[in-house]
This record gives structure tokens, sequence and C-alpha cells, in this order.
């Protein structure tokens, strides 16, 4: 007897928090979104092919989290914030409330902006 199985597409957790779009060549506020026009979504998977990796840890406990602390030491983050630059080791954002844009280059040298957003409200998971 064959038994029909439905197989439902979860949606990606980080889609929540996270965005990420290929930018305009707009010389305006950078404060801006810079959407191509038309906009031009980039997929998660294109973000993990560049190596942006994501994590969705405890915002309200952040100096103390356990997961945090093993991510830093794991991986030997240290805080630094700077303008465009290039570097060998990599660089850690982490949004503790409100939002703001992280902005890449894909291997073709086109600009991807990721905007990382912590929702409205004390609890988080």
């Amino acid at each position: 007897m064959l038994q029909s199985l439905t197989f439902w597409l979860l949606p990606d957790p980080r889609e929540e928090l996270i965005q990420a779009w290929y930018m305009d060549d707009s010389d305006e506020d950078q404060r801006l979104p810079h959407h191509r026009n038309p906009q031009q979504f980039v997929p998660f998977e294109k973000l993990d092919e560049l190596g942006v990796l994501s994590w969705r840890l405890d915002a309200d406990n952040y100096e103390t989290d356990p997961e945090l602390k093993k991510i830093r030491e794991d991986r030997g983050y240290a805080a630094k914030l700077t303008e465009e630059h290039l570097h060998t080791d990599e660089e850690i954002r982490y949004c503790v409330a409100g939002s703001g844009y992280f902005d890449v280059r894909d291997r073709d040298e086109a600009w991807i902006r990721i905007w990382i957003v912590l929702p409205a409200g004390p609890l988080h998971t």
C-alpha cells in the first residue's frame, strides 16, 4: 500500500531578521536602502556562499550569553567597526536593538546590502 507524503517548506528563520539585496550605484545618502530598480533580493544561499553567517542569540543577555561567548572563542572574534576595509580575519555585527545595514561585495564586486533588524518587544528567542 502506498502512503502519501506531504512536505511543508518551512520558512528560513532568518527571514524575520535579515534581508539582503543588490544595491544601486547612487551616491545618495547611504542611510537609504539603495534598492536597484527593479529590486533584486539576494537569497540566503548566496550569502552562505559568500561566508556571511548568522545566528539567533539571546539579545537580552548579550553580555553573558554562553552561546555568543562560545562563538567568539571558537571563531576568534574581536570588536572592530571601521569604514570599508579588507582583512584576513572575520568580523561580527551583533544587533541588540533596532536595525542596521551591513554592506559586502560579492565575488563579481557588486555591492550587497544586508539589513539586520531586531523586532520590537522585550522578549526574544
